[in-house]
Parts: structure tokens; sequence; C-alpha cells
């Protein structure tokens, strides 16, 4: 079918998919089901290597991890501990030249710039305002930023525990530990998956050195610095934990960062494996992988037409360029079709790297990775956090189907009441919210128009993409618009803090009223979860809610100017 559409499509774009997502399917099982067993808190064959460390955090942090917390409680320990590292690495950035390991002798970071950053790093965004290399010590990359890739990631996934734990438990208050989750994920998943991929990235060319750059002269005879690093422990759990960011400004892009084909396929499959893996663990702890496959299915079914959208643009001739497909800002190095892969894997998980230019892409292409975020982080989405804001989804779904048939809704035995449903929108359209008033409010004001790159519709997706990427905690750049300045490193750390911490305070009121809930035995009436016709529905709400947010900024943006572009005119 590919080949067919796209004409020079040919079967060497058809086998990269094709492996991606066989890898994806196999792997996704077997994550999953050891992450169930880790992150309850059961013995597994990792036990005897990070059990006793395991239990010495606790022992040193004085840590009960039987004590369990009501939903407030799990809230004010996900805000407190937040808040603790956003100063942490805030105070790191503009102490800098002050601290060890910065050969390079990096000034001081500017306040806006380390605010930004901070809160980028801690709600798992990672959003970059700046060239690593350039910008950030090798202390304050190691030390601040590598720690929030790991604590970041694990915090999310603590979260979907406590919003799983509602789900399934019956007239209770506690949502489980919020320190035990933190210390159980990072142990047991992030940290042994990380050491294997730094590996096998250093093995493959990866640089990871604490070395000062090195000085090359030019067969011009120029003097060149060459920036190094220990980037590969950092890029290695920044796919994993679905942070993005890059140690080098040109990303996933740069050859010290993704030197071979095989470290390209290892950090895209990297990015979505684990949020894959927590749909089918997410299927095991309620009692049910077939609720996991279905929940997965729709995340893959819309993954996969984004795919198909993006490459039917791409691969469409344009009167504007000379070639189709266009090679501007891709990966040569890997071909068109795994640039566009790894766009849309990068913007539905929230990973936000990139390995070309979303700037150059054609209208409807950069379109997809916008729209991607839209949906509300919920196609596989950041670890945890996606799948905690498709659940509010599906809670929205069956509330939907009950209207339709006229009883009280029910998911998994829980009765879905008005509370419920109120905080799930809540935690749906808070996000959307902040990216309609920010990028109105950049379009129309002088400081928010003064780095702008490029005028005209282009322009606005510039700033959408911005404050998209910022309220879905993706990080990602459509780049053109210069986000160095106190008006949008300001604007987009508070649109992230938006994106992060509203629809987690959906997600757990959500689970704690679930949790006091008594479970009600299936009947006659009650809407099946875990069939297909539920997962139709289920796209099609998440599709309905998208379209209704966004579409006319999104018609004043890439969908006017691919219309401009067929007629010639580009911007």
């Amino acid at each position: 079918m590919l080949i067919a559409t796209f004409g020079i499509f040919g079967m060497r774009d058809v086998l990269q998919i094709g492996v991606f997502l066989i890898a994806l399917i196999v792997l996704t099982p077997l994550l999953g089901s050891f992450m169930a067993k880790a992150l309850n808190g059961e013995r597994n064959f990792l036990t005897p290597i990070f059990g006793g460390l395991e239990r010495s955090f606790y022992r040193i942090c004085r840590i009960d991890p039987e004590q369990e917390m009501d939903w407030k409680e799990y809230l004010l320990a996900v805000i407190a501990f937040s808040l603790v590292g956003l100063v942490v690495l805030w105070l790191l950035q503009v102490t800098q030249a002050y601290l060890p390991l910065n050969p390079q002798h990096l000034p001081n970071v500017s306040w806006d710039l380390a605010f930004n950053t901070a809160v980028s790093f801690m709600t798992n965004t990672n959003w970059q305002s700046y060239a690593g290399e350039t910008t950030l010590s090798y202390f304050v990359q190691m030390a601040g930023l590598t720690v929030h890739n790991f604590v970041s990631a694990a915090a999310g996934m603590a979260v979907l525990l406590a919003l799983v734990r509602g789900i399934t438990r019956k007239s209770k208050e506690g949502l489980g530990n919020f320190w035990a989750d933190l210390v159980r994920m990072t142990l047991y998943v992030l940290l042994p998956l990380s050491v294997i991929l730094t590996l096998v990235l250093v093995g493959q060319g990866t640089v990871q050195t604490l070395s000062g750059y090195a000085h090359a002269t030019t067969l011009e005879g120029q003097k060149q610095v060459i920036a190094v690093g220990p980037a590969a422990s950092q890029i290695a759990i920044k796919q994993l934990g679905t942070n993005g960011g890059g140690f080098f400004n040109a990303n996933s892009a740069h050859p010290f960062e993704n030197p071979t084909p095989l470290t390209n396929f290892l950090e895209l499959l990297s990015i979505i494996l684990i949020a894959s893996a927590s749909v089918y663990m997410y299927g095991k702890m309620v009692g049910s992988t077939r609720e996991g496959w279905v929940i997965w299915g729709v995340m893959l079914s819309v993954f996969c037409i984004m795919l198909t959208f993006s490459l039917y643009s791409e691969y469409s001739f344009h009167p504007p360029y000379v070639t189709a497909p266009s090679m501007e800002g891709k990966e040569t190095r890997f071909g068109n079709t795994n640039s566009i892969l790894w766009e849309v894997t990068t913007t539905v998980t929230s990973n936000g790297s990139v390995n070309s230019m979303h700037d150059s892409l054609t209208p409807l292409s950069g379109m997809v990775g916008i729209v991607d975020m839209m949906f509300g982080e919920v196609i596989f989405g950041g670890i945890g956090s996606g799948l905690a804001s498709m659940l509010l989804f599906v809670l929205l779904t069956v509330f939907i189907a009950g209207l339709m048939v006229g009883r009280t809704p029910e998911y998994l035995g829980k009765k879905i009441e008005a509370y419920e449903v109120k905080m799930s929108v809540i935690g749906v359209l808070a996000p959307g919210a902040a990216i309609l008033i920010f990028t109105a409010i950049a379009s129309i004001t002088k400081v928010g128009l003064s780095s702008l790159g490029n005028n005209g519709p282009h322009g606005l997706s510039e700033i959408l993409y911005a404050f998209t990427s910022g309220a879905a905690n993706n990080g990602s750049a459509f780049a053109g618009l210069n986000a160095n300045t106190v008006f949008y490193n300001v604007t987009l750390g508070i649109d992230m803090l938006i994106g992060r911490f509203v629809p987690i305070a959906a997600y757990l009121s959500v689970a704690g009223s679930l949790a006091k809930k008594k479970a009600v035995p299936p009947s006659a009436g009650t809407f099946p979860t875990d069939s297909t016709l539920f997962g139709v529905l289920l796209v099609g709400v998440i599709i309905i809610v998208a379209a209704l947010t966004f579409f006319p900024v999104l018609a004043l943006g890439p969908i006017v100017e691919h219309f401009l572009m067929l007629a010639g005119k580009t911007f």
C-alpha cells in the first residue's frame, strides 16, 4: 500500500518501518510484564542486584514504603520533590562558572534562561533555548540535566501507578507511596536500561569523555574547535525517559550523538519503548491484558495514521520544490523516511529529540507533529503521563457511552460520576487553553514577534509549535523562532508548568475518588471497554476534542500555508 501511494517510496523504506514496529510489538509485553512486577514491589530477576540498594535508600531517607498516601498527600509529595529539583537546577546554572568540570570556562547562565531550562527538565519537557555545547558545563549537564532525566520520568510513572491503584482498589484512601514508586522506577527500569544503551552507544562511537574540547586544523588550514563531552550517558536516558533535548545543539542529527544506523534505530526504539510497555503493564495490573491491548491498539492506530499522512505529504511533489521528497533539513545519512518516522515518534511520545529540522517539513507534515502533541500526550506519550492522560480520555469515552445507552457509566467496575468527569475535562483541556492563550499573546505583541524568523502562516506555526511543545511537555522545536528571550523563556516556562501539573492534579484527584468507591459487578447493560467498538469510540473522542479545540488556529497556520505552497508561495 505504501509503495503504491508514494511511488519512489521503496522496499528499504517499508523495511525500516516494519522492523521498527515488529521490534516494538515483540518487546512491549516482555518489558511490560517485568515492569508490572518490579513496580508493584514484587521480587524479580533484578532484586538480588538492586534490592539491598533499594532498602538502603529507604533507611537513609527514613521512608516506609508500606505507608500509604491519599491523593492529596501524593500530590503534595510530587510538587515538593519537583519544586526542590527546580530550585537546585536553577542554582547550578546561575553558578556554573564557580563549579567543577567546566573545562571550557563557560559563564553563568542568565536568570531567565536558567528558569526556562530548570522548569523544562523538571517537567520532563527538555525544551532547550540554548546550544548545549556553548552554554552548559559538563557538571551541569550531568548533575543537573541527566539527573532530572531520570527523576522526572520516574515521577511521571509514579503518578500513573497511583492512578492505576485508584482504579483497581476498593473502598480505600491510599494510592501507594510516591517515594517508593520513584525509587523502584529509577532502580529497576530506567537505570539498567540506560546503562545497557549507554554501553552500546559508546561502542558505536557516541562520545563519552570528561576531557576538554578537541582542537583540529582543517584542510584549508583553519583552526576548529570540536565539542565533546559525557554525551552517551545523557543520550541514553533522554530517549528512554521520553525526555528529549540534546547534549549538542544539532541533537540526534549530530554524529557524536547518533553516529551509525544501529544507534539511530536503538535511539528511535528507546523513545517509545517504555511508554508502550506501560500500556501492557496497565493491563496486567488491572487484571485484564485485553484492556491494555485495546488502548495500545488505539495508540498504534493513530500513530500509523499520522505517520502515513506525514509520509504522503513529504513524498508528494509540491510546486516550489525541485524534487520529491525534499531533502532540505532531513537526516541525509539515514534517509527521508527515517526522518519522518523520527518526527512522528518523537511528537507522539512527548520526547522532543529530533534528527531533522521540523521547520523544513512540508506544511502538512509539520502539522502532523503539532497535532500529535495537541492530542494531549495520549498516543503513547511521556512515561506515565501519556497513559494517565489516555485514561482520562477513556473515562470521558465511558461517560459518553453511558449517555448513549441511558445508564450510569462504569469503568472496570467503578461508577464514573460528575466529579471524575469534571476533573478529566480539566486535565484534558487545561494544556490546550495554555497553548491557545500564549500563542495569541505572542502573535499580537512586539516582544512575541521580535524574534520570529518567518512571516505569514509559517511564522504562526513556529509560535504555535513552541507553545504546543511546552504544554505537551514535548520539548521539540520548529526552529525559525529565537526563543532565548525573556518573554519566551518565562512564558514557555509557565506553559510547561501548566501542562505538567494541572493534568497531574487531575489524575490524582480522579484516582482518589475512584479508590474510595466499591466495585460494581458487570451486568447486561455494562458497556465493554475491552472491545474493538470501544477502541473506535475512544479514537473518535480524542480526534473530536482536538479538532474542536485547535482547528481554527491550525487553519490559520499550516493549512493556509499548504494552499499557498500549492500556489507557488513559500515563507
